[in-house]
């Protein structure tokens, strides 16, 4: 028979409550879910590649297969579990659509340059998936103390947990067909708008794995959505997440400031020593205690709900650059925020949100002007002629 298992890791860098709650909330509808089909779930706790290398052995496993991950953690507990077992090791790459090492073998430096080879392979990955089997051998189902799970691990209470979203693949489910019907048709027109909020709300699953990113592209293109709003959709659910893991797998330096195009590190230390109008502490962005109402919306809005609107991810992450003492420390309190507090945090997708914010990442230089140089700028009034800012805040500020 076939084996699944997932190894709850003692610590993993930023995770607190409400992401162990939900990620185990999902694991345990997926494990009834494999159960059902005669597949025995194991959920281990420790050093997951000593763990996944033990049950191996106590298995008697001819094999174990894994999924891509192009984070350093995920990547150290591969290398980690092929050194320890004894049997063959095989990744695949469920996490994309196109697999990240089949689609390109260096780092790209735009998606201008991903999104022409897409065009080449995405029908050739883009089709339905074969139903799961149910198993003929059938092995002893393991009991699982999910909650007992959770309290070993300890994680930090002080992130509590969040209403919405529901986790588990059926909320995921869910999810994705609410907004194929109901927000997707308005998705090209409205998605930068955060007040109309027609944002898929599907991050949080496709991180922690409770929804493919090819299942909501194969629902996205049978749908009956204009063809631009499905374009829109796709071009992020795609081309720029694989942007992402392709930029952390590449760069090893995906979360620092080496990682950060040689162009944009240049301008950045050119205006290294100018004026800061406000410089706040790691602990006033997190408390949300600027003289900015929309900024500290925004962050009310993520420690609340475990999400924020990605279009004002971009303008949360500018100011924190802007009202830093260095770009350094700017790009490190933008990671610990969002890390911390996201559901969706310590992602591909986060690391490249941020130095793309704040490091010119996948863009050109722009107009210079102090502090930024010629990374891209955004301003509160840029905003307040894009959407209803004085709503944003009501509805945001008080938490």
């Amino acid at each position: 028979p076939c084996h699944a298992a997932f190894c709850l890791a003692p610590s993993f860098p930023g995770a607190a409550l409400r992401h162990y709650a939900f990620m185990l909330e999902g694991l345990g509808q997926t494990a009834r879910e494999l159960n059902d089909l005669g597949i025995p779930f194991h959920l281990l706790e420790g050093e997951p590649g000593i763990q996944i290398a033990r049950l191996s052995r106590d298995l008697n496993a001819g094999g174990v297969v894994t999924d891509f991950d192009p984070l350093r953690v995920k990547r150290a507990w591969q290398a980690q579990a092929a050194a320890a077992l004894e049997v063959e090791f095989l990744e695949v790459d469920s996490h994309n659509i196109v697999p990240c090492r089949f689609i390109s073998n260096k780092q790209e430096w735009s998606a201008f340059t991903l999104r022409k080879k897409f065009t080449r392979l995405l029908e050739h990955f883009l089709h339905e998936p074969e139903p799961l089997p149910e198993q003929t051998a059938r092995a002893e189902i393991p009991q699982i103390d999910w909650d007992g799970a959770l309290r070993r691990l300890d994680p930090d209470r002080a992130v509590p947990l969040v209403a919405n979203p529901r986790p588990g693949p059926d909320a995921a489910r869910k999810q994705l067909a609410e907004f194929i019907r109901e927000r997707l048709p308005r998705y090209h027109l409205e998605r930068n708008d955060p007040i109309a909020d027609v944002q898929s709300g599907l991050s949080p699953y496709l991180h922690f794995g409770q929804l493919a990113p090819l299942r909501a592209a194969l629902e996205v293109s049978r749908s009956g959505a204009p063809a631009a709003a499905r374009e829109a959709f796709l071009e992020e659910l795609i081309v720029r997440s694989e942007l992402a893991d392709n930029y952390c797998h590449f760069n090893p330096d995906y979360d620092r400031w080496e990682g950060l195009p040689a162009w944009a590190r240049r301008t950045l230390d050119a205006h290294r020593s100018d004026m800061r109008e406000y410089v706040y502490t790691v602990r006033e962005f997190e408390d949300g205690l600027t003289h900015d109402s929309l900024w500290n919306a925004a962050q009310a809005q993520m420690k609340k709900t475990g999400k924020m609107h990605g279009f004002l991810r971009m303008y949360w992450a500018k100011k924190i650059l802007e009202w830093s003492e260095t770009p350094e420390q700017a790009q490190q309190t933008a990671i610990f925020l969002n890390d911390r507090y996201s559901l969706d945090g310590r992602d591909p997708n986060g690391y490249v949100g941020v130095a793309w914010s704040m490091g010119g990442l996948h863009d050109r230089p722009w107009a210079e002007r102090p502090v930024f140089g010629t990374i891209r700028y955004m301003s509160r009034a840029g905003c307040a002629r894009r959407f209803d800012l004085a709503r944003f805040v009501d509805n945001h500020i008080k938490y």
